[in-house]
């Protein structure tokens, strides 16, 4: 029991100094925390639905600032950090979003945040990142023009399926720091283990989701979707994929997911297409196609004019030097290209026009209201044109409602997937003739 209080009354020192986002967000001293807010955001977060992630930056060469060197200089430049962090998260993201921000150790910024898992992709945790380290970086070197300033970032979503919200909001912390400084410590050792765990073990499942054609209301083809273990932190595809991202095992979770999906098609004896998602990352790999071909060769039967490799995520494919190799190859090989995500707050045309893509995927943050909103209709005749010249047919992905489908209908999409037509499932023999 005084084990218990004591842990308490250390999550509430931990967690003293905090930034709320209440007007404009500022410092709150401890002694004016009657209770946590930290705690009250994420159980709201859950209690609507949301996720929460703990986003850590780490100010990686702290020790090695010359600005540094006494305590004034140094209580003067975290003055700075924290005005610069502050203003970066008001300009980087919306007010509702924010769970809190917190000052911890020093060298260490925590954002805590809501995150739609069911809308949001690691690119948009990967573009809310970049984007506060852009502008706080780029302000602290302002300051200080001859200090190179550089920070580590991490993070970890927070576990809901937890007995105590409060010992996940620190747990979750933890691990996001150790991210960060990609240490080889305890904690940092756990998540890795973690992960490697499951992809030896193979311990994922796949869901189907019917593509709808929109002209005649049938089933063309199953979109399969990644679920981590049951009941676990990671059982969203998220936090799983984000875990992998960060600690170099996405390669081999994606092609996990690739040979489970192949055994999937072969045990449900599968004849209509099936998409399958892939990351820029994973498609740049330079064993790729190599790997894919001796998933063929184990699975035989399956053909890959059957299956769609659809490129999810906005990474940029600069650097990527194999990608449109790989595309290239896969093509020859018989497999279709789509791209996933068009028309989601940043622009992935140019992509569009370099690889010219069978199938373009709306994004559903374009879909989502386009019945009371004639400017993403706009958009979204917009995309059917870019489309119409790349040859390419369209799915409307998010279709929520009978007034959503009907924009499409009129608009003549191609296709579409969504609750309205069906949630995900487990494919199977019955539902894949």
């Amino acid at each position: 029991m005084a084990r218990r209080i004591m842990n308490m009354l250390l999550g509430v020192m931990e967690w003293g100094k905090i930034l709320l986002p209440a007007g404009s967000l500022r410092f709150y001293p401890p002694q004016f925390i009657l209770r946590n807010p930290v705690l009250e955001g994420v159980t709201a977060a859950f209690q609507s639905g949301l996720e929460a992630a703990v986003i850590v930056f780490h100010l990686q060469n702290m020790n090695e600032l010359s600005v540094l060197k006494g305590k004034s200089q140094q209580g003067y430049f975290m003055k700075q950090l924290k005005k610069y962090f502050r203003h970066a998260v008001q300009e980087e993201l919306k007010e509702e979003e924010i769970i809190a921000l917190h000052d911890f150790y020093g060298d260490v910024v925590t954002l805590i945040m809501k995150v739609d898992v069911d809308k949001n992709t690691l690119s948009d945790m990967d573009h809310v990142i970049n984007g506060l380290l852009y502008y706080v970086e780029g302000s602290l070197q302002k300051h200080y023009p001859s200090q190179q300033i550089h920070f580590e970032t991490g993070y970890m979503f927070i576990d809901k399926k937890h007995y105590s919200i409060s010992d996940s909001i620190q747990k979750a912390h933890r691990q996001a720091i150790a991210m960060a400084e990609k240490r080889l410590a305890v904690k940092y050792d756990d998540i890795d283990y973690m992960i490697n765990q499951i992809i030896t073990n193979k311990n994922i499942r796949l869901l189907a989701q019917p593509i709808i054609d929109v002209a005649t209301n049938e089933i063309r083809a199953w979109e399969l979707l990644t679920r981590g273990p049951k009941g676990t932190a990671v059982e969203n595809p998220l936090p799983l994929f984000s875990v992998a991202r960060q600690t170099g095992t996405l390669y081999a979770l994606e092609m996990l997911v690739l040979e489970k999906a192949f055994e999937q098609i072969k045990k449900a004896k599968c004849r209509q297409d099936i998409f399958i998602n892939c990351t820029p990352l994973t498609l740049g790999n330079i064993r790729f196609t190599r790997d894919i071909k001796n998933l063929l060769q184990r699975f035989t039967g399956i053909s890959p004019k059957q299956i769609t490799i659809e490129i999810t995520e906005n990474d940029s494919i600069e650097g990527l030097k194999n990608f449109i190799y790989n595309i290239k190859m896969l093509r020859l090989m018989g497999f279709r290209i789509a791209i996933d995500d068009t028309g989601a707050g940043y622009s992935n045309l140019s992509t569009i026009s370099e690889i010219m893509p069978d199938i373009i995927k709306i994004d559903r943050s374009l879909i989502q209201n386009i019945d009371k909103n004639s400017l993403k209709e706009s958009m979204l005749k917009g995309i059917l044109l870019v489309a119409r010249e790349a040859g390419s047919l369209v799915v409307a992905e998010g279709i929520e409602n009978e007034d959503e489908a009907s924009v499409l209908t009129r608009n003549k999409v191609d296709l579409a997937q969504g609750y309205f037509y069906a949630p995900p499932t487990v494919l199977n023999m019955e539902m894949a003739t």
